[in-house]
């Protein structure tokens, strides 16, 4: 047989389908040994191209190992991991040897970038091509975008979406860079992919990645560090990784920033730059599950008879862009508390204002401030005519004051619910910024914590980045926008403003007090002023005594 008739499509380090080889025994017993020990089979046959020395045996580091391990003994695995570590190499060499020892399986290779896919398939193949004939399963298709093995396996390399694997049936899904894929993707991949993995018995999730911000891949981490899902965390810190000393440290940081280092090599859980709340109390903000959830409403805590509570809501149109929001505070004592969160982008604005009333009404008739801008109006009028909600704040505009709440009508036009203006989003979005850095709102929410990481500065004012939403952060604005008037102060007996500079103020005062000895200019009889002037103490007069 003509020697090219043995290579597919005329590669010669690709076998064809359906060929015959004649095995040694010590070809058996070294195939026996690579199926029974992926690291045996990784560090013997796998090579990689390095950028100093071209094509070269993988020495796999320790935390490789141990990786190759926990994936090899667990169905579902998260890695959280610092920039060039190996991450994506251990990752293909894994599933390499998935495929060839395991006969009829499907794996898919999914990153945030279809082109990241299909580059570490690349990988997978270069380490494919360099192996033995005799451990080689023939070849029936091979491209840049997946691949089919004589033994039934296949590969499939895409971008991470919801329609990327729908409808297929996968043994492995590998998500890489999970934390950089936009969280409306993420859910909508999760609802509709993992379903079918969960049927299996044997079928594996790995998630590996560097942090970005408290996003989906954030919350599967704390709750598999948590203990709160299946998944078995790996952390590998750049110190383990070798030739990263304290010297490289400082190198990187002076070639790129503090915060990049941070972000990409610390592996710290920090969102967007720039953003409105301080990346250092964003990284302190955790989360908690609801102890109930249901279509889109998440509750924290029951009603409790006579606490106060104030829903402030955002309206959207339902069609999926943005989402109708609303949330329910606590307001009876400070820091205020976050008792009830409803989102939902597929709720239209004619039954919206339905789920507002229930959830205000259980919650001791609270009071609601709606946002009117476009379609707005239509719920506050649904929610006070129709429903006859009567608990609604009004608005009323007051010159250069702007809009101010008030309870009712007064004799003067206003309207119910807030026109979300610049001029409120500037007030509310400053206020915001003060009242969570400054722990007057106890946010546990996950939802809010991830669009608090992405709400950022655009020119001169503040909103969601591209691919995320605020619709959620909206509605605590205009909860810190109605703080600071003079009608919430009222229902609520408190001015928080006064609280936080009253603590400010002896903050200040416990700074800049003096230490050691305190001198009142008035202990010492000898003790002139630059006129000459001596000082001492004056004698007031008794009235009674005196006259």
């Amino acid at each position: 047989m003509n020697k090219q008739d043995e290579h597919y499509l005329g590669n010669p380090l690709l076998k064809k389908a359906n060929q015959q080889i004649e095995w040694t025994k010590e070809q058996l017993q070294e195939y026996q040994k690579c199926m029974d020990d992926p690291q045996y089979f990784v560090e013997s046959y796998i090579k990689i191209v390095s950028l100093d020395k071209g094509l070269i045996p993988f020495k796999m580091y320790n935390f490789q190992k141990d990786m190759l391990g926990t994936f090899h003994n667990n169905r579902f695995t998260i890695c959280k991991l610092p920039r060039q570590s190996g991450k994506s190499t251990i990752m293909v060499s894994y599933l390499l040897h998935y495929a060839l020892f395991n006969a009829n399986v499907n794996i898919a290779i999914l990153a945030n970038k279809a082109a990241t896919a299909r580059d570490l398939l690349g990988r997978l193949q270069l380490g494919y091509e360099n192996l033995p004939k005799w451990l080689q399963q023939g070849v029936l298709s091979w491209n840049k975008g997946s691949l089919e093995l004589e033994n039934g396996s296949k590969i499939l390399a895409a971008s991470t979406s919801a329609s990327a694997v729908r409808g297929s049936s996968f043994n492995i899904i590998f998500l890489d860079e999970f934390a950089f894929v936009p969280s409306t993707v993420a859910e909508q991949f999760f609802s509709s992919v993992y379903p079918t993995i969960s049927s299996g018995q044997s079928t594996k999730v790995i998630i590996v990645s560097t942090p970005m911000g408290m996003n989906m891949f954030y919350k599967l981490w704390n709750d598999a560090i948590h203990k709160r899902n299946t998944y078995v965390p790996i952390e590998v810190h750049w110190t383990e990784i070798p030739g990263r000393d304290e010297k490289w440290k400082k190198e990187t940081i002076a070639n790129t920033s503090e915060q990049q280092f941070a972000s990409e090599f610390e592996c710290e859980f920090l969102g967007s730059t720039n953003t409105l709340i301080n990346a250092s109390k964003l990284r302190t903000m955790s989360y908690k599950e609801p102890i109930e959830k249901s279509a889109g409403l998440s509750l924290y805590e029951r009603p409790i008879k006579d606490h106060t509570y104030f829903i402030t809501a955002d309206v959207a149109r339902g069609t999926k862009n943005d989402s109708s929001a609303f949330i329910c505070f606590d307001v009876t004592t400070v820091p205020y508390k976050i008792v009830a969160v409803f989102k939902d982008n597929e709720i239209k604005p004619l039954m919206f204002p339905n789920k507002i009333n229930q959830v205000a009404r259980a919650y001791n008739h609270a009071y609601v401030l709606t946002e009117v801008n476009d379609i707005g109006q239509q719920v506050a009028d649904t929610l006070h005519f129709e429903l006859e909600y009567d608990n609604i704040v009004m608005c009323y505009m007051r010159g250069r004051a702007g809009q101010i709440m008030g309870g009712g009508f007064s004799g003067t036009k206003g309207q119910l619910g807030v026109r979300t203006t610049k001029a409120v989003k500037k007030i509310g979005c400053s206020n915001m910024k003060q009242v969570i850095e400054n722990d007057k709102i106890i946010i546990e929410d996950f939802e809010i914590i991830n669009e608090l990481s992405t709400f950022i500065i655009k020119g001169n004012h503040f909103e969601a980045e591209v691919g995320s939403n605020d619709d959620l952060v909206m509605c605590i604005v205009l909860m810190s926008w109605a703080m600071d008037q003079k009608y919430f102060k009222e229902l609520t007996d408190v001015n928080i403003r006064a609280n936080m500079m009253k603590e400010q103020q002896k903050q200040i005062d416990n700074e800049m007090a003096p230490f050691g000895f305190i001198d009142d200019g008035i202990n010492d009889p000898n003790d002139v002023d630059e006129y000459g002037t001596k000082w001492s103490p004056v004698k007031i007069r008794d009235y009674e005594t005196d006259w």
